[in-house]
């Protein structure tokens, strides 16, 4: 049997001159052989959610990925992400638990000659009315087939699976992107740290919409959204001329009053009495008095690569008086002690 090696697949003219396992081996091998991990900041609308799975298609995704592992808590954004990954997916979700033991990856051989190539399980949902092995046995047999199933909660399945996912995300204040290795990162490690931000990124969202409150009557130029870790950034065309620390006391007495924040539909949210138009309604705490240290930044940050003026709030952490604006988003890698 000939040996295929990297420089053999370069050469290569056509997948049929090398067959499946080598054209994986140059996706696997050569594209992400140095790539540990990616971090994208979790975009608070649906809208920017599905996007971001778009690009994370394109610049990840290999054609001969069988399972994709999704993690992340409820209303974290991963039914957005995927739609985002895979337009026109049939997922099965958790208002629909009366079909669940009709989802075709339960299903697979009785559907025929027109079986689908993608198949949709999430897991946590499954599990109430089969169990994990069942479903573990269920994405083996179809990715044996050369077929692909994206698992929602796979940290949940990876016990019962013995087997990583060929691509895994999770979501949390981050979208975590990796491939993972015979040495992880294993699935609890990336479900570790999307749990425990999550809520960074609901105070963030929060605190947004409670400055849109604020400005809603002022006057202002043409904007868009951006992101900071732990905060949000608002981008305007021009300078704003309201008043940022007269923006930042009434957003703090919002916080004290500590009002409810329900999601009304998929567009809308209420703070307290108050309708407002949201794209990401799900992706809040329950109340304003649940974000924590609150903080605008006191200034107009002037973006000239982009000609355009950015007001930046941060929730969660205090500044300390020798921190500088250019440290909020500063790269942070900690190792324990040996």
């Amino acid at each position: 049997m000939k040996q295929i090696n990297i420089l053999d697949l370069a050469s290569c003219h056509s997948p049929m001159d090398i067959g499946n396992e080598g054209v994986s081996m140059v996706y696997n091998n050569v594209r992400h052989e140095c790539n540990l991990y990616n971090f994208f900041f979790a975009p608070r609308g649906n809208k920017r959610m599905m996007e971001l799975g778009r690009k994370i298609t394109q610049m990840y995704l290999n054609p001969f990925d069988r399972i994709i592992g999704i993690i992340g808590a409820k209303d974290s954004g991963k039914s957005w992400l995927i739609k985002g990954m895979f337009p026109g997916i049939q997922t099965v979700e958790e208002d629909d638990e009366f079909d669940i033991l009709n989802m075709p990856l339960l299903n697979s051989e009785e559907v025929g000659f027109y079986t689908p190539k993608t198949f949709h399980v999430d897991v946590r949902t499954a599990k109430k009315y089969v169990s994990l092995e069942e479903i573990a046995e269920a994405v083996r047999h179809v990715t044996s087939q050369h077929k692909r199933v994206i698992v929602e909660h796979f940290e949940i399945l990876y016990p019962a699976l013995k087997r990583n996912a060929d691509l895994l995300i999770g979501i949390g204040e981050e979208v975590i992107v990796t491939r993972p290795s015979l040495f992880g990162p294993p699935p609890d490690n990336i479900a570790q740290i999307a749990f425990s931000s999550l809520i960074y990124r609901k105070m963030a969202h929060s605190a947004e919409d409670l400055f849109g409150y604020c400005v809603k009557d002022i006057p202002r130029p043409d904007y868009h959204r951006s992101d900071i870790r732990h905060g949000f950034a608002i981008n305007y065309q021009s300078r704003p001329e309201f008043d940022l620390e007269e923006i930042e006391a009434k957003i703090l007495d919002i916080i004290r009053q500590d009002l409810p924040i329900v999601p009304y539909d998929e567009e809308h949210v209420k703070i307290g009495d108050y309708l407002m138009h949201c794209t990401g309604p799900l992706m809040h705490v329950e109340s304003t008095g649940k974000i924590e240290n609150f903080s605008l930044m006191k200034e107009f940050y002037y973006e000239p690569r982009f000609n355009y003026y950015v007001v930046a709030g941060t929730v969660g952490v205090k500044h300390t008086e020798n921190e500088t604006d250019e440290e909020v988003n500063k790269i942070e890698i900690a190792d324990e002690p040996l």
